[in-house]
């Protein structure tokens, strides 16, 4: 037997390319808009700073961004074989950016392959909930059902853009069969439909965060943390 009659299991897919999305403005409410209305609340606030040898700062003003969820979880899916799941998701602020005075050249397009992730809801609480919204969101996203049990803590939680929004996100993995997804059952919104799920290797999912192809920063973070985790146990 040569070489060429050694049998070579079959090449995993690398990361394809993202879908291209469109977004029109159809209206802007801005002006029309109460800051503590919507989804996303505006907070415009004078604060002080009052410091420990009982000094403090000048009044300032700072804006903060809330809303009723604050917490997510961000979903590392694996496989046995080395394969993670990412996900295609609209981000339509992405779409704005070729309006504002940029550093360096950007584009419209506002579409990102990211990990599975989803908020937490009120009345998920503790560990035990943010397993549980884990084992939601992967049910509404990927129409994989996994019980919350088979979720693991993937490090501590951390804060994406503290300067704005005090959202924290947690990070889970879990060990899945891709073969038993079902069809996702998402939540309604637009900017979760006609998703692309993707099962690629991590290396190569790691290569895309490298050059530019993946550029959600909870996305590589995660990913990094789960080849750590892999290389530990």
């Amino acid at each position: 037997m040569n070489d060429t009659d050694t049998e070579r299991p079959p090449a995993m897919p690398a990361l394809s390319e993202r879908p291209r999305v469109r977004i029109e403005v159809v209206r802007d409410r801005s002006a029309t808009s109460k800051v503590d209305e919507g989804f996303i609340r505006v907070r415009r606030l004078e604060l002080k700073n009052h410091y420990e040898d009982g000094s403090e700062s000048d009044t300032y003003p700072y804006d903060c961004a809330e809303r009723t969820a604050m917490d997510a979880v961000g979903i590392v899916l694996h496989t046995h074989d080395g394969r993670v799941c990412l996900r295609s998701s609209i981000r339509p602020p992405l779409a704005f950016r070729v309006g504002y005075s940029l550093p360096l050249p950007g584009n419209d397009d506002p579409t990102l392959f990211e990990i599975p992730a989803g908020l937490v809801e009120a009345d998920e609480h503790g560990e035990e909930g943010l397993a549980g919204c884990a084992a939601r969101e992967t049910q509404e996203e990927v129409g994989l059902a996994v019980e919350a049990i088979a979720f693991s803590r993937l490090g501590v939680g951390v804060y994406l853009t503290p300067g704005l929004i005090a959202e924290k996100i947690h990070f889970f993995h879990a060990v899945v069969d891709p073969d038993a997804a079902g069809v996702p059952s998402l939540d309604g919104s637009p900017v979760e439909e006609r998703a692309k799920v993707e099962w690629v290797p991590l290396e190569a999912a790691l290569e895309a965060c490298a050059d530019g192809r993946i550029e959600d920063i909870k996305t590589e973070l995660a990913l990094r943390r789960l080849s750590d985790h892999l290389h530990t146990v």
